[in-house]
Protein backbone atom coordinates (compact mmCIF):
# COMPACT_ATOMS: atom_id res chain seq x y z
CA UNK A 1 0.00 0.00 0.00
CA UNK A 2 1.37 3.91 -0.75
CA UNK A 3 2.15 5.94 1.31
CA UNK A 4 -0.85 8.27 -0.15
CA UNK A 5 -3.53 6.23 1.42
CA UNK A 6 -2.64 6.82 5.03
CA UNK A 7 -1.80 10.80 4.33
CA UNK A 8 -4.23 13.73 4.03
CA UNK A 9 -5.08 14.38 0.03
CA UNK A 10 -3.87 18.04 0.92
CA UNK A 11 -0.33 16.60 2.08
CA UNK A 12 0.04 14.43 -1.51
CA UNK A 13 3.13 15.44 -3.64
CA UNK A 14 2.86 14.87 -7.49
CA UNK A 15 1.07 11.86 -6.73
CA UNK A 16 0.17 9.09 -9.56
CA UNK A 17 -2.09 7.10 -7.40
CA UNK A 18 -5.16 7.04 -9.00
CA UNK A 19 -6.21 4.05 -7.19
CA UNK A 20 -5.93 5.58 -3.50
CA UNK A 21 -7.90 8.91 -4.85
CA UNK A 22 -10.73 6.78 -6.22
CA UNK A 23 -10.65 4.66 -2.68
CA UNK A 24 -10.67 7.76 -0.62
CA UNK A 25 -13.86 9.63 -2.16
CA UNK A 26 -15.76 6.42 -3.38
CA UNK A 27 -18.07 6.66 -0.51
CA UNK A 28 -17.78 10.23 0.08
CA UNK A 29 -20.82 12.46 -0.79
CA UNK A 30 -19.51 15.53 0.04
CA UNK A 31 -16.79 16.59 -2.40
CA UNK A 32 -16.98 19.20 -5.33
CA UNK A 33 -14.87 18.87 -8.83
CA UNK A 34 -14.21 21.72 -10.20
CA UNK A 35 -12.10 21.48 -13.78
CA UNK A 36 -10.82 22.86 -16.54
CA UNK A 37 -11.98 21.59 -20.15
CA UNK A 38 -9.57 22.27 -22.78
CA UNK A 39 -6.35 19.98 -22.01
CA UNK A 40 -7.90 18.47 -19.47
CA UNK A 41 -10.82 16.37 -20.73
CA UNK A 42 -10.24 17.32 -24.15
CA UNK A 43 -6.82 17.14 -25.64
CA UNK A 44 -5.65 20.65 -26.98
CA UNK A 45 -5.85 20.86 -30.66
CA UNK A 46 -4.47 23.79 -33.31
CA UNK A 47 -8.02 24.43 -34.37
CA UNK A 48 -10.98 24.04 -31.69
CA UNK A 49 -13.78 23.53 -34.43
CA UNK A 50 -11.73 20.02 -34.29
CA UNK A 51 -12.16 19.16 -30.72
CA UNK A 52 -14.05 16.25 -29.53
CA UNK A 53 -15.57 14.89 -26.31
CA UNK A 54 -15.65 11.29 -24.86
CA UNK A 55 -19.43 10.62 -24.62
CA UNK A 56 -19.17 8.12 -21.32
CA UNK A 57 -17.17 10.99 -19.74
CA UNK A 58 -20.16 13.46 -20.26
CA UNK A 59 -22.38 10.67 -19.15
CA UNK A 60 -20.47 10.00 -16.34
CA UNK A 61 -20.14 13.76 -15.25
CA UNK A 62 -24.17 13.83 -15.15
CA UNK A 63 -24.15 11.15 -12.47
CA UNK A 64 -22.67 13.87 -10.05
CA UNK A 65 -25.13 15.97 -10.18
CA UNK A 66 -24.02 19.06 -7.91
CA UNK A 67 -20.97 17.50 -7.37
CA UNK A 68 -19.10 18.54 -10.83
CA UNK A 69 -18.45 22.13 -12.23
CA UNK A 70 -16.91 23.13 -15.28
CA UNK A 71 -14.38 26.61 -15.50
CA UNK A 72 -13.28 27.13 -18.90
CA UNK A 73 -12.22 30.48 -20.96
CA UNK A 74 -13.76 28.98 -23.38
CA UNK A 75 -17.31 29.14 -23.87
CA UNK A 76 -20.99 27.15 -23.69
CA UNK A 77 -22.78 28.20 -26.76
CA UNK A 78 -21.99 29.31 -30.23
CA UNK A 79 -20.18 27.15 -33.20
CA UNK A 80 -17.23 26.96 -31.19
CA UNK A 81 -18.29 26.55 -27.47
CA UNK A 82 -18.36 22.91 -26.16
CA UNK A 83 -22.49 22.97 -26.28
CA UNK A 84 -21.91 21.76 -29.73
CA UNK A 85 -19.29 19.62 -29.47
CA UNK A 86 -21.16 17.59 -26.89
CA UNK A 87 -24.03 17.56 -29.79
CA UNK A 88 -21.77 16.48 -32.14
CA UNK A 89 -20.72 13.88 -30.04
CA UNK A 90 -24.11 12.17 -29.48
CA UNK A 91 -25.28 13.23 -32.59
CA UNK A 92 -23.81 9.07 -33.56
CA UNK A 93 -26.61 8.29 -31.19
CA UNK A 94 -29.40 9.75 -32.54
CA UNK A 95 -29.84 12.63 -29.76
CA UNK A 96 -31.43 15.97 -30.05
CA UNK A 97 -29.98 19.09 -28.79
CA UNK A 98 -33.30 18.46 -26.74
CA UNK A 99 -32.54 14.41 -25.92
CA UNK A 100 -29.40 15.86 -25.00
CA UNK A 101 -30.98 18.90 -22.56
CA UNK A 102 -33.66 16.58 -20.85
CA UNK A 103 -30.82 14.24 -20.08
CA UNK A 104 -29.17 17.09 -18.68
CA UNK A 105 -25.97 16.30 -20.51
CA UNK A 106 -24.24 19.69 -20.83
CA UNK A 107 -22.05 20.40 -18.51
CA UNK A 108 -22.72 22.40 -15.95
CA UNK A 109 -20.68 25.55 -14.55
CA UNK A 110 -18.87 28.78 -15.61
CA UNK A 111 -17.63 29.66 -19.54
CA UNK A 112 -15.74 32.74 -20.22
CA UNK A 113 -13.93 32.83 -17.61
CA UNK A 114 -16.51 33.01 -15.24
CA UNK A 115 -19.35 35.13 -17.28
CA UNK A 116 -21.62 32.78 -18.69
CA UNK A 117 -23.17 30.40 -16.68
CA UNK A 118 -25.25 27.18 -17.56
CA UNK A 119 -27.32 24.51 -15.67
CA UNK A 120 -27.16 20.72 -17.47
CA UNK A 121 -29.74 21.51 -19.56
CA UNK A 122 -27.84 23.71 -21.64
CA UNK A 123 -29.61 26.78 -20.13
CA UNK A 124 -27.47 29.73 -19.64
CA UNK A 125 -27.13 33.28 -18.14
CA UNK A 126 -24.82 36.37 -18.17
CA UNK A 127 -25.52 38.01 -14.64
CA UNK A 128 -23.95 41.61 -14.85
CA UNK A 129 -22.84 42.19 -18.41
CA UNK A 130 -24.10 45.21 -20.36
CA UNK A 131 -25.28 45.33 -23.75
CA UNK A 132 -23.33 48.38 -24.39
CA UNK A 133 -20.41 45.64 -23.25
CA UNK A 134 -21.67 42.90 -25.52
CA UNK A 135 -21.71 45.39 -28.40
CA UNK A 136 -18.47 46.22 -28.63
CA UNK A 137 -17.77 42.73 -28.20
CA UNK A 138 -20.04 41.75 -30.98
CA UNK A 139 -16.95 43.85 -33.09
CA UNK A 140 -13.89 42.38 -32.15
CA UNK A 141 -13.58 39.62 -34.25
CA UNK A 142 -14.38 41.52 -37.44
CA UNK A 143 -11.80 43.67 -36.39
CA UNK A 144 -9.22 40.75 -35.82
CA UNK A 145 -10.09 39.21 -38.97
CA UNK A 146 -9.19 42.36 -40.98
CA UNK A 147 -5.75 43.27 -38.93
CA UNK A 148 -4.78 39.69 -39.51
CA UNK A 149 -5.53 39.62 -43.07
CA UNK A 150 -3.71 43.12 -43.36
CA UNK A 151 -0.77 42.12 -41.54
CA UNK A 152 -0.36 38.95 -42.43
CA UNK A 153 0.54 39.15 -46.05
CA UNK A 154 3.25 41.79 -45.26
CA UNK A 155 6.92 40.92 -44.07
CA UNK A 156 8.37 38.67 -41.73
CA UNK A 157 5.34 37.03 -42.57
CA UNK A 158 4.14 37.16 -45.84
CA UNK A 159 1.99 34.31 -46.26
CA UNK A 160 0.32 34.19 -49.67
CA UNK A 161 -2.96 36.31 -49.90
CA UNK A 162 -4.90 33.51 -51.19
CA UNK A 163 -4.97 32.00 -47.77
CA UNK A 164 -5.25 34.88 -45.68
CA UNK A 165 -8.69 34.66 -45.45
CA UNK A 166 -9.13 31.01 -44.66
CA UNK A 167 -6.73 31.49 -42.18
CA UNK A 168 -8.45 34.28 -40.52
CA UNK A 169 -11.84 32.86 -40.52
CA UNK A 170 -9.63 29.85 -38.38
CA UNK A 171 -7.57 31.27 -35.63
CA UNK A 172 -9.95 34.00 -34.80
CA UNK A 173 -12.96 32.86 -32.28
CA UNK A 174 -16.10 34.53 -32.50
CA UNK A 175 -17.09 33.74 -29.05
CA UNK A 176 -19.79 36.24 -27.49
CA UNK A 177 -18.21 37.14 -24.16
CA UNK A 178 -14.78 36.13 -24.62
CA UNK A 179 -13.40 37.14 -28.73
CA UNK A 180 -9.91 34.86 -28.80
CA UNK A 181 -7.24 35.23 -31.52
CA UNK A 182 -6.04 31.70 -31.03
CA UNK A 183 -2.73 31.60 -32.37
CA UNK A 184 -2.10 28.01 -32.35
CA UNK A 185 -2.11 27.57 -36.34
CA UNK A 186 -0.07 30.33 -36.85
CA UNK A 187 3.05 29.58 -34.80
CA UNK A 188 2.83 26.26 -36.29
CA UNK A 189 2.58 27.27 -39.98
CA UNK A 190 5.42 29.87 -39.22
CA UNK A 191 8.07 28.00 -37.29
CA UNK A 192 10.52 30.42 -36.63
CA UNK A 193 11.00 31.38 -33.45
CA UNK A 194 12.06 34.99 -34.26
CA UNK A 195 8.89 35.10 -36.10
CA UNK A 196 6.87 33.87 -33.71
CA UNK A 197 7.66 36.86 -31.29
CA UNK A 198 6.85 39.52 -33.92
CA UNK A 199 3.49 38.29 -34.26
CA UNK A 200 2.76 37.54 -30.30
CA UNK A 201 4.23 41.57 -30.31
CA UNK A 202 1.57 42.48 -32.93
CA UNK A 203 -1.26 40.38 -31.67
CA UNK A 204 -0.79 42.09 -28.10
CA UNK A 205 -0.31 45.90 -29.55
CA UNK A 206 -3.75 45.12 -31.55
CA UNK A 207 -5.58 43.95 -28.06
CA UNK A 208 -4.03 47.03 -26.63
CA UNK A 209 -5.69 49.07 -29.40
CA UNK A 210 -9.13 47.31 -28.54
CA UNK A 211 -8.44 48.32 -24.80
CA UNK A 212 -8.32 52.02 -26.42
CA UNK A 213 -10.99 51.66 -28.60
CA UNK A 214 -13.20 50.90 -25.95
CA UNK A 215 -12.33 53.82 -23.37
CA UNK A 216 -12.90 55.93 -26.15
CA UNK A 217 -16.20 54.93 -26.02
CA UNK A 218 -16.78 54.98 -21.81
CA UNK A 219 -16.11 51.17 -21.50
CA UNK A 220 -12.31 52.20 -19.96
CA UNK A 221 -13.38 49.89 -16.83
CA UNK A 222 -15.53 46.90 -18.99
CA UNK A 223 -12.62 44.92 -20.67
CA UNK A 224 -8.80 43.22 -20.06
CA UNK A 225 -6.45 41.28 -22.14
CA UNK A 226 -6.03 37.50 -20.81
CA UNK A 227 -3.30 35.80 -22.40
CA UNK A 228 -2.72 31.98 -22.15
CA UNK A 229 -0.07 30.62 -20.95
CA UNK A 230 0.63 33.96 -19.31
CA UNK A 231 3.66 35.33 -16.42
CA UNK A 232 1.23 36.20 -13.96
CA UNK A 233 0.54 40.00 -13.23
CA UNK A 234 2.38 43.10 -13.54
CA UNK A 235 2.56 44.18 -10.21
CA UNK A 236 2.62 47.52 -11.11
CA UNK A 237 0.03 47.60 -13.88
CA UNK A 238 -2.40 44.79 -13.07
CA UNK A 239 -1.90 43.64 -16.78
CA UNK A 240 -1.31 39.77 -17.28
CA UNK A 241 2.53 39.35 -18.69
CA UNK A 242 2.66 37.89 -22.08
CA UNK A 243 5.05 34.43 -22.26
CA UNK A 244 7.07 34.92 -25.34
CA UNK A 245 7.86 32.06 -27.86
CA UNK A 246 11.12 30.38 -26.61
CA UNK A 247 12.50 27.48 -28.74
CA UNK A 248 10.86 24.76 -28.08
CA UNK A 249 8.18 26.62 -26.54
CA UNK A 250 5.35 28.67 -28.03
CA UNK A 251 4.33 30.36 -24.97
CA UNK A 252 1.06 32.68 -25.46
CA UNK A 253 -1.17 31.71 -28.19
CA UNK A 254 -4.46 32.69 -27.06
CA UNK A 255 -4.98 36.40 -27.08
CA UNK A 256 -8.69 36.74 -25.32
CA UNK A 257 -10.56 40.38 -25.10
CA UNK A 258 -12.51 39.73 -21.84
CA UNK A 259 -14.86 41.25 -19.49
CA UNK A 260 -13.25 42.11 -16.75
CA UNK A 261 -14.49 40.01 -12.98
CA UNK A 262 -13.67 37.24 -15.60
CA UNK A 263 -11.23 35.57 -13.36
CA UNK A 264 -11.74 32.01 -12.73
CA UNK A 265 -10.79 32.30 -9.19
CA UNK A 266 -13.64 34.34 -8.88
CA UNK A 267 -15.65 31.45 -10.85
CA UNK A 268 -14.73 29.06 -8.02
CA UNK A 269 -16.95 31.30 -5.07
CA UNK A 270 -19.80 31.57 -8.08
CA UNK A 271 -19.52 27.83 -8.54
CA UNK A 272 -19.15 27.17 -4.36
CA UNK A 273 -22.53 29.19 -4.11
CA UNK A 274 -24.23 27.21 -6.71
CA UNK A 275 -23.27 24.29 -4.85
CA UNK A 276 -24.15 25.46 -1.14
CA UNK A 277 -27.94 26.66 -3.06
CA UNK A 278 -28.19 23.06 -4.83
CA UNK A 279 -27.37 21.06 -1.85
CA UNK A 280 -28.66 23.25 0.79
CA UNK A 281 -31.20 25.37 -0.56
CA UNK A 282 -29.38 28.36 0.37
CA UNK A 283 -27.33 30.63 -1.11
CA UNK A 284 -24.23 32.35 1.14
CA UNK A 285 -23.45 34.85 -1.23
CA UNK A 286 -27.12 35.54 -2.50
CA UNK A 287 -28.46 33.50 -5.58
CA UNK A 288 -27.39 36.55 -8.26
CA UNK A 289 -23.68 36.48 -6.80
CA UNK A 290 -22.06 36.84 -9.58
CA UNK A 291 -18.20 37.07 -10.90
CA UNK A 292 -18.20 40.67 -11.81
CA UNK A 293 -19.32 41.43 -7.73
CA UNK A 294 -16.65 39.56 -6.68
CA UNK A 295 -13.05 40.81 -5.45
CA UNK A 296 -10.45 40.68 -7.82
CA UNK A 297 -7.46 39.52 -5.33
CA UNK A 298 -6.95 35.65 -3.57
CA UNK A 299 -6.92 37.65 0.15
CA UNK A 300 -9.94 39.12 -0.58
CA UNK A 301 -11.78 35.98 -2.33
CA UNK A 302 -10.48 34.13 0.48
CA UNK A 303 -11.94 36.34 2.93
CA UNK A 304 -14.65 36.75 1.51
CA UNK A 305 -15.75 32.87 1.37
CA UNK A 306 -14.44 33.07 5.28
CA UNK A 307 -16.54 35.16 5.93
CA UNK A 308 -20.22 33.57 4.23
CA UNK A 309 -19.21 29.66 4.04
CA UNK A 310 -20.46 27.48 6.84
CA UNK A 311 -17.72 25.47 7.68
CA UNK A 312 -20.22 22.24 8.62
CA UNK A 313 -21.44 22.67 4.82
CA UNK A 314 -17.80 23.29 2.86
CA UNK A 315 -17.16 19.75 0.59
CA UNK A 316 -13.79 18.76 -0.32
CA UNK A 317 -12.84 20.64 -3.45
CA UNK A 318 -10.76 18.51 -6.48
CA UNK A 319 -9.30 21.43 -8.47
CA UNK A 320 -8.37 19.99 -11.92
CA UNK A 321 -6.73 22.33 -14.72
CA UNK A 322 -3.80 22.39 -17.13
CA UNK A 323 -2.20 25.75 -17.69
CA UNK A 324 0.39 26.46 -15.12
CA UNK A 325 3.54 28.32 -15.91
CA UNK A 326 6.95 29.19 -13.59
CA UNK A 327 9.78 30.69 -15.92
CA UNK A 328 12.70 32.40 -14.82
CA UNK A 329 12.65 36.00 -17.30
CA UNK A 330 15.47 38.59 -17.46
CA UNK A 331 14.92 42.04 -15.55
CA UNK A 332 17.46 44.64 -15.83
CA UNK A 333 20.41 42.20 -15.87
CA UNK A 334 19.11 40.00 -13.06
CA UNK A 335 17.06 36.68 -13.73
CA UNK A 336 13.52 37.14 -12.18
CA UNK A 337 10.78 34.13 -11.68
CA UNK A 338 7.37 34.50 -12.93
CA UNK A 339 4.44 32.57 -12.22
CA UNK A 340 1.43 32.58 -14.03
CA UNK A 341 -0.74 30.19 -16.12
CA UNK A 342 -4.99 30.82 -16.69
CA UNK A 343 -5.44 27.64 -13.79
CA UNK A 344 -2.80 28.94 -11.62
CA UNK A 345 -5.35 31.39 -9.82
CA UNK A 346 -8.54 28.89 -9.45
CA UNK A 347 -6.27 26.08 -8.38
CA UNK A 348 -4.20 28.26 -5.37
CA UNK A 349 -7.41 29.34 -3.99
CA UNK A 350 -8.81 25.78 -4.12
CA UNK A 351 -5.79 24.94 -2.27
CA UNK A 352 -6.06 27.90 0.12
CA UNK A 353 -9.90 27.04 0.58
CA UNK A 354 -8.84 23.69 2.07
CA UNK A 355 -6.39 25.21 4.65
CA UNK A 356 -8.82 27.83 5.61
CA UNK A 357 -11.63 25.91 6.01
CA UNK A 358 -9.72 22.22 7.07
CA UNK A 359 -11.53 20.34 3.91
CA UNK A 360 -8.61 18.80 2.66
CA UNK A 361 -8.45 19.95 -1.00
CA UNK A 362 -7.21 18.36 -3.63
CA UNK A 363 -5.64 19.80 -6.50
CA UNK A 364 -4.72 18.04 -9.61
CA UNK A 365 -2.79 18.61 -12.77
CA UNK A 366 -3.37 17.53 -16.09
CA UNK A 367 -0.08 17.24 -18.61
CA UNK A 368 -1.17 18.75 -21.98
CA UNK A 369 1.92 18.90 -23.67
CA UNK A 370 1.12 16.05 -25.56
CA UNK A 371 -1.50 17.49 -28.07
CA UNK A 372 -0.61 19.40 -30.63
CA UNK A 373 0.05 22.71 -28.73
CA UNK A 374 3.91 23.03 -27.71
CA UNK A 375 4.13 22.93 -23.72
CA UNK A 376 6.10 21.93 -20.93
CA UNK A 377 5.73 18.48 -19.83
CA UNK A 378 5.69 16.56 -16.71
CA UNK A 379 8.59 14.27 -15.98
CA UNK A 380 7.88 10.81 -14.63
CA UNK A 381 11.68 10.02 -14.39
CA UNK A 382 12.16 12.50 -11.97
CA UNK A 383 8.84 11.59 -10.13
CA UNK A 384 10.16 7.92 -10.00
CA UNK A 385 13.77 8.91 -9.09
CA UNK A 386 13.16 11.17 -6.62
CA UNK A 387 11.15 11.48 -3.07
CA UNK A 388 9.35 14.61 -2.55
CA UNK A 389 11.20 15.82 -0.02
CA UNK A 390 14.58 16.09 -2.60
CA UNK A 391 15.53 19.19 -4.04
CA UNK A 392 15.36 17.42 -7.64
CA UNK A 393 11.93 16.08 -7.48
CA UNK A 394 10.86 19.56 -8.61
CA UNK A 395 12.45 18.90 -11.87
CA UNK A 396 9.51 16.93 -12.99
CA UNK A 397 7.33 20.10 -13.08
CA UNK A 398 10.31 22.27 -15.02
CA UNK A 399 8.86 24.94 -16.79
CA UNK A 400 5.35 24.60 -14.86
CA UNK A 401 5.90 24.38 -11.32
CA UNK A 402 9.14 25.61 -8.98
CA UNK A 403 10.56 24.59 -5.47
CA UNK A 404 9.48 27.67 -4.04
CA UNK A 405 6.18 27.49 -5.64
CA UNK A 406 3.39 28.82 -3.30
CA UNK A 407 1.12 26.55 -5.12
CA UNK A 408 1.37 22.40 -3.93
CA UNK A 409 0.32 20.30 -7.08
CA UNK A 410 -1.33 16.87 -5.22
CA UNK A 411 -1.60 14.66 -8.15
CA UNK A 412 -0.47 14.80 -11.85
CA UNK A 413 -1.77 13.29 -14.66
CA UNK A 414 1.49 13.15 -16.70
CA UNK A 415 -0.77 10.59 -19.65
CA UNK A 416 -2.57 13.86 -20.26
CA UNK A 417 -6.66 14.01 -21.07
CA UNK A 418 -7.21 10.35 -21.86
CA UNK A 419 -5.50 9.30 -18.63
CA UNK A 420 -7.74 11.96 -16.48
CA UNK A 421 -11.13 10.41 -17.90
CA UNK A 422 -10.21 6.82 -16.99
CA UNK A 423 -9.64 7.90 -13.77
CA UNK A 424 -12.55 10.15 -14.09
CA UNK A 425 -14.74 7.46 -14.96
CA UNK A 426 -13.56 4.56 -12.34
CA UNK A 427 -14.51 7.43 -9.69
CA UNK A 428 -18.11 7.66 -10.62
CA UNK A 429 -18.37 4.09 -11.44
CA UNK A 430 -17.31 3.53 -8.40
CA UNK A 431 -19.70 5.87 -6.28
CA UNK A 432 -22.33 4.65 -8.28
CA UNK A 433 -21.84 0.28 -6.93
CA UNK A 434 -20.78 2.03 -3.50
CA UNK A 435 -24.64 3.67 -3.76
Amino acid sequence: MSPEHHMALSDWRLSVDYDALINRLISERDFLIIQDLDGVCMPLVNDPLTRVIDRAYVRAAAQLEERFFVLTQGEHSGKRGVNAIIERAFAVEGLSKKAIAEQGLFLPGLGAGGVQLQNRRGKSQQPGVRSEELAFLFQVPVKARYFLINRLGNPPYSLAPANLQLLAESVVLDNRFSPTINANLLVAILGSTSTCRQLQQDLQQFMEELLRDAAREGLDDSFFIHYAPNLGRDEQTGAERIQFAEARQWGTTDFQFMLKGALKQAGVLVLLNQYYGQRYGEFPLGEDFNVRQAPRSLEGLLALAAHHFDPERMPRIIGVGDTITSHIVDQNGEPQRLRGGSDRDFLQLIQQLGQHFGSDNLVALVDSSAGEVSRPAVNMEAIQQHQPSDSEYWQALEGLSDADDPLQINLVFPNGAQQYIQVFKQLVKGQAQNG
